[in-house]
């Protein structure tokens, strides 16, 4: 239609004119709550896509985290977003809260591990994840991996706290307010979370380890989490901890443009600077490896075709389906 429309222009001897920029692709990031370190990681990855992938648009919605994801990404409501490497499994097999209702995506990458940390105030009394027991305390974001991760964890461990539910900037303040003795949030690497740095900044706070028998029987009960000993440091006076944890990573559409797919993980892998900034804890990590074994569900095909280009080994279990 361009070739016919210049022709005609040369035709009618007509001054050669500008023909309209070709429409971008509009993507739509699903991260997190606003309040979290993820979502500034999610802006950094938005400002990176449209940087470095021709023809796209993308930006950043707030989201109730990995659960609200997947569901999003089914209904088409979003192109990508936050989903922890546990709970990508469950929904891809139709386990857990996608128990009997399988929800299809596509693996991107793998960007950090996450210690879920339990969080309490240290006036609260409590010294052990058993004294958690009737206690006002909040197990995550609601619909959030952490959430349901946690509510698992906890069923499993015999404690029965009496859950609170609120989005993460209400949690903070309920915890600072002593309205709740804490939560559990995700941390960055062996670092806490930017909401629990901020609470600390009010009141005095500890975090919970499990022992050796609890870190057993998660492992046993658990296949696709895995136990962190996270070394001292977490914080200002934190000793070490022990605590279950799993990956963050980023999943797509399905049906996700192969190039686009290609394009930012081109984008993701090569990238030095911007999502470092983002996310200290990223600082030398090497996001292709971490993606292949981490990864717990197909990848899209056209991470598969960077990948291979760049001779990584993709596990069987990764490679997605042929048509």
């Amino acid at each position: 239609m361009k070739r016919a429309f210049i022709a005609a222009v040369a035709a009618c001897g007509l001054a050669a004119v500008a023909l309209p920029a070709a429409a971008k692709d509009k993507l739509l990031i699903g991260a997190s709550s606003a309040s979290s370190s993820q979502y500034g990681y999610f802006v950094a990855l938005s400002q990176l896509i449209n940087s470095h992938v021709q023809n796209v648009d993308s930006s950043v919605v707030e989201t109730g985290a990995t659960v609200d994801n997947l569901r999003r990404i089914e209904r088409k409501q979003i192109d990508l977003g936050l989903v922890t490497t546990n709970v990508g499994y469950q929904a891809y097999v139709g386990e857990g809260p996608f128990e009997g209702k399988k929800t299809d995506s596509r693996l991107l990458f793998v960007y950090s591990n996450a210690p879920q940390n339990v969080i309490v105030r240290n006036d609260s009394g409590v010294k052990s994840l058993a004294d958690l027991k009737g206690k006002r305390f909040n197990p995550g974001l609601k619909g959030s991996a952490t959430e349901k991760t946690a509510e698992a964890v906890f069923k499993a461990l015999g404690i029965a706290p009496e859950f609170v539910r609120g989005s993460t900037t209400d949690i903070v303040d309920a915890v600072k307010d002593n309205r709740v003795i804490g939560y559990v949030k995700s941390g960055v690497g062996d670092k806490l979370d930017g909401s629990s740095m901020d609470i600390a900044t009010f009141t005095p706070v500890k975090v919970l380890s499990l022992s050796p028998e609890q870190k057993k029987l998660i492992a046993d009960k658990f296949p696709e989490l895995s136990v962190a000993d996270v070394p001292a440091g977490a914080a200002d006076g934190v000793p070490a901890y022990s605590t279950w944890s799993f990956g963050l990573a980023v999943h797509a559409r399905p049906d996700l443009s192969d190039e686009i797919a290609y394009q930012i993980a081109k984008a993701v892998f090569e990238d030095k600077t911007v999502q470092v900034a983002a996310l200290s804890s990223m600082k030398g990590l090497d996001l292709m490896k971490l993606t292949v074994s981490g990864g717990t569900v197909p990848l899209h095909p056209g991470v598969v075709r960077y990948l291979k280009e760049h001779n990584v080994a993709i596990p069987a279990k990764l490679m997605p389906k042929m048509n």
